[in-house]
């Protein structure tokens, strides 16, 4: 969805306002009492999550408008707006409209992330993953005018190329996502990076891919030994944005499990139907990589992606097997169900090895997350609370939701192997499984301030979010680009 800026209110077109709970007049249209009183009398509280459509009877600035509301003032922010937003471009898209005007409400002291908030909910409620369905495609909404003040032209502007930036990443990520196992494959994935790295190669975006036989010299054990069950072979990107101006070095590192069937440690059939998705932490970390010619923060970044398939094929890998990584270290293999951590095993080492200020790795790591913390929300582990801090500031601002939960290191000792230096998982069963997963990836840091963060919850919905319908969200593209531009 496109939007554009204007100065008045067309009136052949639906428009959007909002309004608070007690409000008496809609959000930035102080003089407009009648409308919610319409409003009111056909239900309408203002309260969170709900909307009115009607053509009202009296004076108004159109035929046809929408009032969603916003709830209790003290409570609003972002993140009530982008879902406000969200919620009324759903109506205009039941209407069959293509387009439609948003009244700026001016309620947040920073208009240009209100207006980056307007735009993000806008774009991201409107988009469908639909390839794959035959027949004519409905577009939604594809056309958003933005009524401002014309002395807000500028930081409004600014919102609003923030906002097409995040969403075209967001949605990039979840396209990824959500495309079949058997067409997203680690080589058609490599081809993609390839192109982006292309496109960015003007502002300083490079591209390394290395094939199984690189792999295999580089002494990647892990990601090998997860590989070889399937007929895909592996592939490990190595993605890297160097700006003259950089303040800061992070590495950010992915797990791209293109397919999980759970390997010889087979999952049931149910939960493997949504395994396509155990690649989100690479996708939005190539979406990143998407956005950033656009917004060109001043940081260095490397973008480490490691990517396989998980099958039981005949030479799989088997519980019991040994594996080494790629820093020496050796892993005994109880759980082939487990993977994830033994193939961020040798991509944190080599992520390590570049000696960046700090890494971050995105991976749908454990079911034990979803569990303790809901679809809605992932687990943050790490040995940097600064870091966290300045995660969790920019996931307060994008809606994505973190927790942090402890690295206890008590629990440490029951990965303890007699026959390696650590198991992928817990000799102690159905406890923990977050923290442990987190505690086997500590080991491959070589201590650089790090933050794991385990999205096996919110990077795939089941139903229907404010701005996401069913499949990948592309969590946390957002709350990324929101933490690489406020470094300073």
């Amino acid at each position: 969805m496109k939007f554009s800026i204007g100065y008045s209110i067309p009136k052949n077109q639906t428009l959007v306002l909002f309004a608070f709970e007690s409000d008496t007049a809609p959000a930035g249209l102080p003089q407009k009492k009648a409308l919610i009183q319409e409003a009111a009398a056909l239900g309408f509280k203002g309260k969170e999550n709900s909307a009115v459509v009607f053509n009202p009877k009296g004076a108004s600035p159109s035929k046809l408008v929408i009032l969603s509301g916003l709830g209790v003032k003290k409570n609003a922010g972002a993140e009530t707006l982008r879902r406000a937003t969200a919620l009324a471009v759903k109506r205009v898209a039941a209407l069959s409209q293509k387009s439609v005007s948003i009244l700026l409400p001016q309620t947040m002291a920073d208009l240009a992330r209100e207006a980056q908030s307007i735009a993000e909910g806008a774009a991201l409620a409107g988009y469908k993953f639909d390839k794959y369905i035959s027949g004519k495609r409905d577009r939604g909404v594809t056309q958003g005018t933005l009524i401002i003040p014309k002395k807000t032209d500028a930081e409004v502007k600014k919102g609003l190329k923030l906002a097409q930036v995040f969403s075209e990443a967001v949605c990039f990520a979840r396209d990824l996502v959500n495309e079949p196992p058997s067409r997203m494959t680690p080589i058609e994935f490599a081809k993609l990076a390839l192109e982006v790295a292309q496109k960015g190669a003007d502002s300083g975006v490079t591209i390394k891919i290395l094939d199984k036989k690189k792999i295999e010299e580089m002494k990647m054990g892990a990601i090998l030994g997860v590989n070889i069950g399937s007929n895909e072979p592996p592939v490990f990107i190595h993605m890297h944005y160097k700006p003259a101006n950089a303040k800061k070095t992070v590495a950010l590192v992915g797990k791209g499990i293109t397919f999980d069937s759970g390997g010889l440690s087979l999952k049931p059939a149910e939960s493997m139907e949504t395994m396509k998705m155990d690649m989100a932490g690479a996708a939005s970390i190539l979406g990143v990589f998407k956005a950033l010619p656009a917004i060109k923060p001043e940081v260095e970044i490397h973008g480490i992606m490691a990517l396989t398939e998980n099958m039981p094929g005949g030479k799989a890998y088997k519980p019991g097997d040994v594996l080494i990584a790629m820093n020496g270290k050796s892993i005994e293999v109880l759980n082939t169900d487990a993977e994830g951590r033994i193939i961020l095993a040798d991509a944190l080492a080599y992520a390590a090895k570049l000696n960046p200020d700090c890494i971050i790795d995105l991976a749908t790591l454990t079911g034990a997350c979803v569990i303790a913390l809901g679809s809605l929300v992932a687990g943050a582990m790490g040995n940097d609370d600064a870091l966290f801090d300045d995660l969790n500031s920019a996931s307060q601002s994008t809606g994505e939701q973190l927790w942090k939960l402890p690295l206890v290191k008590e629990y440490r000792d029951s990965l303890k192997s007699p026959i390696a230096d650590l198991k992928n998982i817990s000799s102690v069963r159905r406890e923990a499984g977050s923290i442990i997963g987190g505690l086997f990836l500590q080991e491959f840091v070589d201590n650089k301030p790090w933050i794991h963060l385990d999205i096996a919850g919110p990077a795939w919905t089941d139903r229907e979010l404010p701005y996401c319908k069913h499949g990948g969200t592309g969590f946390p593209t957002r709350t990324l680009l929101t933490y690489l531009l406020n470094i300073r």
